[in-house]
Parts: structure tokens; C-alpha cells; sequence
């Protein structure tokens, strides 16, 4: 289940992206399928570790070639990135920012690894469908780890603009997505035994691994309105047209 579009970010075999707050990996992997060398980097050592021996069985499958593509999986904070200015050609940071207190040191350190014409892609919860959520549950973001804050357009895009960082296109995604964290707010977070909540979560599960037709078209639909994910894709301005704008 993928939230950015892979296209729309440019990615090409060869290039080398950082995955910021991996998880379990879904958006590295498919780096990795497509040709391009990736960093998958979390503060969760679970994630860390699954992460890395999932590349391993996928290369073992032959899914991924090693000889070609490097991979490379790094336990780290987003505050303070391990990495050398201007290293990745593409960054993703999906479901992220909404966690870190201080997220414009976090955009900073985005803006500061990725390549000077690079791109990136950040995606935060929607603010409508998010503000339901809160509403609805306490629960759902008072947690440890849990979401600190709600953004709107206009604020997610100042801060990144503060970090140096141009936005060429956005869309929303995941439009059915929205109604069940709305029902299992509604029912409360941890019940996923509620017979509603695992009805729809055979649907979402459906929709992922048989990826039928219909689902297709609902979210084509639905995640214009209700899409729970606010996707934006930036690009770092080289150091050049700064200095010829600013002549």
C-alpha cells in the first residue's frame, strides 16, 4: 500500500533515496524492485530489523540484485541524520513529521541530505479527516509516540518552505482508509475485535493483496473528499539559480 506516487517523484534506476521512518518498509521495497538504492532508516529497532531481513529474503527470491542495487537499513533520529549534505537524489517521509515535536528540525534535516534539483516526497494525515479522528477519540493520539499535532495545507507548506523546499504537485490518498480509523475511533482504537472494524478490515486487506477493480474506483473517488493522506512533493532549488535570483 503505497501512499506517493513513484512517478510523480521522478524515481529512475540508480538513484539513491533515503526512506525516512520506514516502519516496516513498504515504500522501500518498492525503491528497491525499481531499480534504486535506498536507505531505510527508523528509530524503531523492530522496524530496523524486519526491514533489513525482508531485503535479504527478497534478494534470495531474486526480487532485488544486490550486485546492483545497494541497500543499506540505519537506526537513527530524524533530528540529527547521519548523513553528508546533498546525498540522496529522492527522500520520502511518509506518515512522519506528525510525531516529531520539533518537525521544522526534522524538515531542515530533510532538506539539508537531499541533492541540490532532488527530489522528495512528505506525506501527513489530512487535516478533515484528522480533526474526526481526534474528535471522536482521545485515545487515538494521546498515546506515547502518537500524533502531536494536525496540519493544514498551508502550514505543512510554510514550514517546508522555511527548510528550503518548493512544492511542484500534491493529491490525497487513501479514501477508504478514512472511514474505518473513523469507526475505530468511534469504537475505540484497540478494539479490533468489534465485528464492524474487522468486517472493513477485510476489505482493506482484500483491496491490498487483490488490488480488484472496484476498490480502484472507489479510491479514485473517495480520496479526493475523504483521502486520509495529504501528499506533497517537493524539489531542493540548486545553489546556482539561488544565487543567479538573488544577483
Amino acid at each position: 500500500m503505497l501512499t506517493a506516487n513513484y512517478d510523480t517523484l521522478g524515481v529512475t534506476p540508480g538513484d539513491l533515496v533515503l526512506d525516512l521512518g520506514c516502519g516496516f518498509g513498504r515504500h522501500a521495497y518498492e525503491f528497491a524492485r525499481r531499480g534504486a538504492s535506498i536507505v531505510a532508516l527508523d528509530a524503531g529497532a523492530e522496524e530496523v530489523a524486519q526491514v533489513r531481513a525482508t531485503f535479504g529474503a527478497m534478494a534470495d527470491a531474486g526480487e532485488i540484485d544486490l550486485a546492483t542495487t545497494r541497500i543499506g537499513t540505519v537506526r537513527g533520529d530524524a533530528l540529527h541524520l547521519p548523513f553528508a549534505d546533498g546525498t540522496f537524489d529522492r527522500v520520502i517521509c511518509s506518515e512522519v513529521l506528525e510525531h516529531i515535536p520539533d518537525d521544522e528540525r526534522a524538515m531542515s534535516e530533510l532538506a539539508r541530505v537531499l541533492s541540490p534539483g532532488g527530489t522528495m516526497a512528505i506525506t501527513v494525515p489530512r487535516f478533515g479527516p484528522e480533526f474526526i479522528n481526534w474528535a471522536l477519540s482521545e485515545e487515538y493520539y494521546d498515546t506515547p509516540g502518537g500524533h502531536v499535532r494536525m496540519y493544514r495545507r498551508s502550514t505543512l507548506l510554510s514550514r517546508l518552505a522555511g527548510a528550503g523546499l518548493t512544492p511542484y504537485t500534491s493529491h490525497h490518498a487513501h479514501g477508504l482508509h478514512s472511514p474505518y480509523w473513523w469507526l475505530k475511533c468511534a469504537v475505540g482504537p484497540q478494539n479490533d475485535e468489534n465485528r464492524f472494524v474487522k468486517a472493513y478490515h477485510r476489505l482493506l486487506v482484500w483491496d491490498i493483496v487483490k488490488g480488484p477493480h472496484v476498490t480502484k474506483i472507489a479510491e479514485r473517488v473517495l480520496s479526493p473528499i475523504i483521502g486520509k493522506s495529504f501528499v506533497v512533493y517537493l524539489t531542493k532549488t540548486p545553489v546556482s539559480t539561488v544565487a543567479e535570483a538573488a544577483a
